[in-house]
């Protein structure tokens, strides 16, 4: 009855936009830190081949044997992939080199766009949360990543150019809905690299209220120098600066979304 009510209420969040530079692997990597911080038990899995969420927390992902790669192609079980960070409830399920030629290899495999999904349905009931990082693109990985999740969490840039491919995600997600997971949620959009003294940033806030009604966070993420230094010291915001206001920004996040599931 345990394993049932901790199965029913663990939570598979992917992070998704097509387009890079976004803050999609910063904002993976902390509010995993801060919902860690908060006492839930918080796995980050890494589809992205670039391994930023990876590298980011402090884990060198060429000296790996395995990580996500052979688990979506059934070479390992998920769990045997599984990386500790420094941080206690914070674990990750990291990406390689190998993840590179996914996308193509995916292709022959049956069942190709429920991988992903298949190999987290046997560990999600030992987190509350599972974070999903996926990569800058509409390919097979990342279609892996909708089908997984429960909800999709939304980052978008606060300049003109982040909008542009808005409505090219949105009509992806729908295709995923309507086709292979009904019960696909949008959690919502997340404004990120936010300047207040920017016009543009503003004016980008109110597009947003239209594509997603109640579906915008009230969290926004400031531009931040000392949120863009942190992976090189591979640690998260929470490690690396906690007082700064990125780090302020991303504990709301994670209050925001724990208060959203209550």
């Amino acid at each position: 009855m345990i394993l049932l009510y901790l199965y029913i209420m663990s939570k598979i969040i992917s992070i998704i936009n097509q387009k890079g530079g976004v803050g999609k692997t910063t904002t993976a990597v902390n509010l995993g830190a801060y919902l860690a911080q908060l006492g839930k038990r918080v796995l980050l899995v890494d589809i992205d081949p670039q391994a930023n969420a990876t590298s980011g927390l402090g884990i060198n992902h060429q000296e790996l044997p395995h990580g996500v790669y052979e688990a979506i192609i059934g070479a390992v079980p998920l769990q045997q992939t599984i990386q500790h960070t420094v941080q206690e409830n914070y674990k990750v399920a990291p990406a390689t080199i190998a993840l590179a030629g996914a996308g193509v290899e995916l292709v022959n495999l049956p069942a190709r766009e429920f991988r992903l999904e298949q190999v987290l349905q046997s560990i999600r009931s030992e987190y509350d949360y599972v974070i999903v990082d996926s990569p800058p693109s509409l390919g097979l990985l990342t279609v892996n990543g909708l089908v997984a999740a429960d909800e999709i969490l939304i980052p978008i840039q606060s300049e003109y150019f982040a909008l542009e491919g808005l409505s090219h995600l949105l009509h992806t997600i729908s295709l995923v809905q309507n086709g292979l997971k009904p019960s696909l949620g949008i959690l919502g959009a997340v404004i990120t690299m936010y300047d207040a003294r920017n016009r543009l940033s503003r004016e980008v806030m109110n597009e947003l209220y239209q594509y997603f009604p109640n579906k915008v966070f009230r969290t926004v993420i400031p531009r931040s120098v000392k949120l863009a230094e942190a992976p090189s010291f591979g640690r998260s915001i929470l490690h690396y600066d906690p007082y700064s206001r990125g780090a302020r920004a991303y504990e709301k996040l994670a209050r925001e979304i724990i208060d959203i599931e209550r």
